[in-house]
C-alpha cells in the first residue's frame, strides 16, 4: 500500500536509508552512530516537506518511501538555517571524519542552472523485499504529481539499478561529472 508518510514512520525511513546507503545495498557497517545517514538525508525532506513524503507498506511495515523538496535551492537555504547547525554540534568534522558528517558540514550546492528547468529534486529507496513490484514506480509517480516544472535526482554512476530505474520511468541523463544528475521536466 502507497500512502503519505507519517511521523511515526520515521525510525523506518532512517532505517530503510541506511539498509539501501551504499549504492542500493546495506551501509549498516559503515557507520557507528546508525542514525547518521537519516539525518542527513531523510529527516529535513520530512521535517520542511512532509507533503511530499510517501511510503510503501507492506505486511512488514514500511519498506520504502520517496521524499522531495519542490524547490531545491530555497530546500538547501532552509537546511544550512535550520537543518545543519545542530548537526554539526553532534557530529564535529574531524580528519578523516565520513562522507555524511562531510555532507553535514560541507553540503553540496544544486547548480543554480540546473534548477532552471529542474528546480525539484526527489529521492526514493525500497527494501529489497519491495522491489519488482512496481511499488518505486508508483512512489514516484505520487511525488511527481505534486511537482511543478521539472525535477531532477543524483546518482552514483555504478549504481546501474538505480539509473535503470530512473530512465524506465522517463528521467533523462543531464549532466554526469561527479554524480550521474538524471531529471524529468513535467
Amino acid at each position: 500500500m502507497i500512502r503519505a508518510y507519517r511521523p511515526a514512520d520515521l525510525d523506518a525511513l532512517y532505517d530503510i536509508c541506511l539498509d539501501t546507503g551504499n549504492g542500493g545495498l546495506g551501509a549498516r557497517h559503515l557507520f557507528d552512530d546508525p542514525r547518521l545517514m537519516g539525518h542527513a538525508y531523510v529527516g529535513p525532506y520530512v521535517a520542511f516537506e512532509p507533503d511530499l513524503a510517501f511510503v510503501v507498506e507492506d505486511d512488514l511495515g514500511v519498506c520504502g518511501y520517496a521524499i522531495a523538496a519542490p524547490d531545491s535551492v530555497a530546500f538547501e537555504d532552509r537546511c544550512d538555517r535550520d537543518w545543519w547547525p545542530d548537526l554539526r554540534l553532534r557530529y564535529p568534522l574531524t580528519p578523516g571524519a565520513n562522507r555524511v558528517v562531510q555532507q553535514i558540514h560541507k553540503p553540496a550546492k544544486v547548480d543554480p542552472l540546473l534548477t532552471l528547468d529542474y528546480p525539484a529534486h526527489m529521492h526514493t529507496n525500497l527494501l529489497p523485499r519491495a522491489k519488482g513490484k512496481g511499488f518505486g514506480g508508483t512512489l514516484v509517480r505520487t511525488v511527481l504529481e505534486r511537482l511543478e516544472k521539472g525535477v531532477h535526482v543524483h546518482v552514483r554512476h555504478h549504481n546501474t539499478h538505480a539509473i535503470g530505474f530512473w530512465e524506465h520511468l522517463g528521467f533523462r541523463v543531464i549532466d554526469s561529472a561527479d554524480k550521474l544528475v538524471l531529471g524529468l521536466r513535467l
